[in-house]
């Protein structure tokens, strides 16, 4: 039996039914300010991970959407635009309580950190509507630090951090990517530079490990069609207006839009199934007992391959082992009960 069962046997009925009412209802002040940095067109864990964050108002504040460009969906050409991503997560903004127009979505890089770097102090870069926002909304007053949420690539956060380098006081960095220690994943090879920049600069990051094929990263965190197609359809509220999503047809709600999504996608793995990576790195915020943690000196990546400073005072946190039931049961308890976050 998991050991947090076992903890809550001993505890006294009220006492346990009084910590998990005030689990599940935050008070507004102690809700988790969010910006969420997507390449939503890439894969489907994007439009879940998105419609996870939406869904759990009693845990978020969700302060706007950003996205960015890394590759197209399995199956589609290799080139995959910025606007692309921003039309998939418009979509599911659309299709989880009719967001878009209330919640900021802002168009970010297309192209890479060094591609942009030298022209940030323009009026109007590659990316700048997201970077700008980014640096607005981390300067505001507030009583906790501004969580970026990234799971794509970096480019968005570093250009942000190099053009006003006082947010990195104001934030902090959850991302969804790499297989550290070993070589490689996609969001990390995107965009290599931006990952480093941001590895050298005292700002609080915390990596939520990959590591494809095996049992220690988000990787392992799959769901099967079977389930998507049992659990999902219907789910969500009703959209006023059909969406058309990005395969065709149209849908009026998440639940209906996952599942054509699954549709789409071939699975992998015995039993074989499909990880939602972006979802489990929203699960470990709204709840950090879903994962082990451990402090690490900031490491470099060159040439193909992590190089460790083990004398590096500036120090990162990696996520690892995550409690896959856990987060999978909180994810369709989460779709069958939503409570939506608020919109501005």
């Amino acid at each position: 039996m998991n050991k947090y069962l076992n903890m809550a046997g001993m505890l006294p009925v009220f006492f346990l039914l009084t910590v998990l009412f005030s689990a599940c209802n935050m008070t507004e002040s102690s809700k988790i300010p969010v910006i969420f940095d997507t390449d939503a067109n890439n894969e489907v864990d994007d439009q879940h991970a998105l419609a996870y964050l939406l869904f759990s108002g009693g845990h978020f504040n969700v302060e706007g959407v950003t996205v960015n460009a890394t590759s197209a969906p399995t199956g589609y050409s290799d080139e995959s635009d910025v606007s692309d991503h921003y039309e998939e997560a418009k979509r599911v903004m659309q299709l989880c309580g009719g967001f878009y127009g209330k919640i900021p979505l802002k168009t970010g890089a297309n192209g890479s950190f060094e591609e942009i770097k030298d022209h940030i102090g323009e009026p109007e870069f590659d990316g700048y509507e997201a970077v700008d926002f980014i640096i607005e909304k981390a300067m505001e007053k507030r009583n906790q630090k501004l969580v970026l949420l990234p799971v794509g690539k970096l480019t968005n956060i570093a250009l942000a951090l190099m053009k006003e380098p006082a947010i990195a006081e104001k934030v902090k960095i959850v991302w969804l990517g790499s297989n550290y220690p070993e070589p490689g994943e996609h969001n990390q090879d995107w965009d290599i530079a931006s990952m480093n920049y941001i590895l050298d600069v005292d700002v609080p990051f915390e990596m939520v490990t990959v590591r494809g094929g095996k049992p220690s990263g988000t990787a392992a965190v799959m769901v099967s069609k079977a389930q998507i197609m049992h659990r999902m359809p219907g789910k969500g509220p009703e959209a006023d207006t059909p969406v058309t999503g990005r395969n065709g047809g149209d849908f009026t709600n998440f639940g209906d839009y996952s599942a054509n999504l699954f549709k789409q996608y071939g699975m992998w793995g015995n039993p074989p199934g499909r990880a939602l990576f972006d979802m489990a790195a929203v699960a470990i915020l709204k709840n950090p007992g879903w994962a082990e943690t451990r402090e690490i000196p900031a490491p470099v990546y060159l040439d193909g391959k992590w190089v460790e400073l083990p004398n590096n005072p500036r120090k990162i946190i990696l996520w690892e082992w995550f409690d896959i039931y856990g987060i999978m049961n909180d994810f369709f308890v989460t779709m069958d009960d939503y409570k939506l976050v608020d919109a501005e």
